[in-house]
């Protein structure tokens, strides 16, 4: 057989980018999935205290940013030399052991900070369940926050393929129950929002560019699908192999539109129901949008479907992140045992990371923190840092990724990472 015969042979045996299978609907809806969650929950509050123009901008904004920030962390995943490489295994092959430890340390943080908001966030949720529609009194937090933990714990024990796949099934009713939510709000818009239209002031008394200036930051977190980019790109890379960057951003394509058609509609559905007084009032109770519209609106569809649409929403989220959050912790772990010539089995370090994150999620939700105060604070400068920075950064040094360099998109994803970080640092030190 000659080696014309074997090339043909070869690529009919690996599926082309331009086919659609079941396991890229699975991931489009897995990337979704994962995205939606406390982040979005919260987004309408912040983004509703804004005024009007914010939202309209943000909108515009929402597309280009999610989907080009992460298209730019799948390409770097791609970019490794040797198919099933996580991001740790590829900073350290393009940047050194030394900066190779730090980004995955930088990698680590971004994501176990979101964690820790999810498990704030669903103690939230139920307690308030439990308080506002059940009518009974809560158990003591500490309780509550331990069984939920531990259950999700034990979701987390089957896999990640069964995480991807529940994640994809339970996506379908999420989607249709996020939008007939939204739908049924309709009769409840008002014109509050309206009062604070204007470019020079918005509902939270500053400037208008000012305001979005710090909502930015919020959006970063809100549509974040980054922990999850290193387990999809490596599938693919697998399943398509030297046409897994075509492939990875068509599904991207399709799971940000999802994300953003549905997300900023309920967001402006939301903040058109309820005034910027409102949303303040949901800021100070520390819920998400889904637990305030259900103790606002004394009707019985709200109040029991929408505290049901968080606790799923979150849940979600919550087992896309510890994929992350584990591989992280884990690449931590490894590469530290390994600089000074030990090693230790992946069953046992999966061991003692749940460990961890299980004492430490039980902690803070027991704590209760303030959830924006962190998304804020903890996770959002470093997310803007690994999502938008270091890709781009690497496409000036990496020689594997030089073809993708000299594009505007790459200018817009830098200034965005950029804006992204100094938000949050004003609201640290400018306040």
């Amino acid at each position: 057989m000659s080696n014309s015969q074997i090339d043909i042979l070869t690529a009919k045996d690996t599926p082309a980018a331009s086919d659609w299978r079941k396991s890229d609907t699975m991931w489009m809806l897995g990337l979704y999935g994962t995205a939606i969650g406390a982040g979005v929950l919260f987004l309408p509050i912040n983004a509703g205290i804004g005024g009007l123009i914010p939202l309209i901008i943000m909108a515009i904004l929402a597309f280009p940013m999610t989907f080009l920030a992460h298209r730019g962390l799948t390409r770097f995943v791609l970019s490794g030399k040797n198919a099933g490489q996580d991001i740790t295994e590829v900073v350290e092959e393009h940047f050194g052991i030394t900066a190779g430890k730090l980004i995955t340390l930088l990698y680590f943080f971004a994501i176990y900070p979101i964690l820790l908001v999810y498990s704030v966030a669903i103690t939230n949720t139920v307690e308030s369940f439990i308080t506002h529609q059940m009518h009974l009194t809560a158990p003591p937090r500490i309780l509550l926050s331990l069984v939920l933990i531990l259950g999700l714990m034990l979701l987390v024990h089957f896999g990640e393929h069964l995480i991807v796949k529940a994640m994809s099934i339970l996506v379908y009713p999420f989607v249709c129950i996020l939008i007939a939510l939204a739908l049924y709000l309709i009769p409840h818009w008002n014109t509050s929002i309206f009062e604070h239209a204007s470019l020079s002031t918005s509902g939270a008394g500053n400037g208008m560019w000012m305001t979005l200036w710090l909502v930015i930051p919020v959006m970063v977190f809100s549509f974040n699908h980054s922990p999850i980019i290193s387990s999809f790109a490596v599938a693919k890379r697998q399943e398509y192999g030297e046409t897994a960057e075509r492939k990875c951003a068509k599904i991207l394509t399709f799971s940000t539109l999802m994300m953003v058609l549905t997300v900023m509609f309920f967001v402006f559905s939301c903040a058109l129901s309820l005034s910027p007084a409102d949303l303040m009032e949901a800021k100070r109770q520390n819920i998400s949008i889904l637990s305030y519209l259900a103790n606002h609106f004394e009707t019985p569809l709200i109040a029991y479907i929408a505290p049901v649409i968080a606790f799923i929403a979150i849940t979600k989220s919550f087992l896309g992140h510890y994929l992350g959050a584990r591989e992280g912790f884990n690449g931590i772990v490894i590469k530290s045992l390994r600089s000074r010539g030990k090693s230790i089995e992946l069953k046992q370090m999966n061991r003692i990371t749940a460990l961890f994150m299980l004492l430490s999620t039980w902690l803070v939700a027991t704590l209760n923190p303030s959830i924006l105060g962190m998304i804020e604070t903890l996770g959002g400068p470093i997310i803007a840092m690994l999502l938008f920075l270091m890709p781009m950064y690497a496409i000036r040094k990496v020689p594997a990724m030089k073809k993708y360099s000299g594009q505007l998109s790459n200018v817009f994803v830098v200034i965005m990472g950029l804006i992204a970080i100094s938000g949050i640092v004003y609201k640290l030190f400018g306040e």
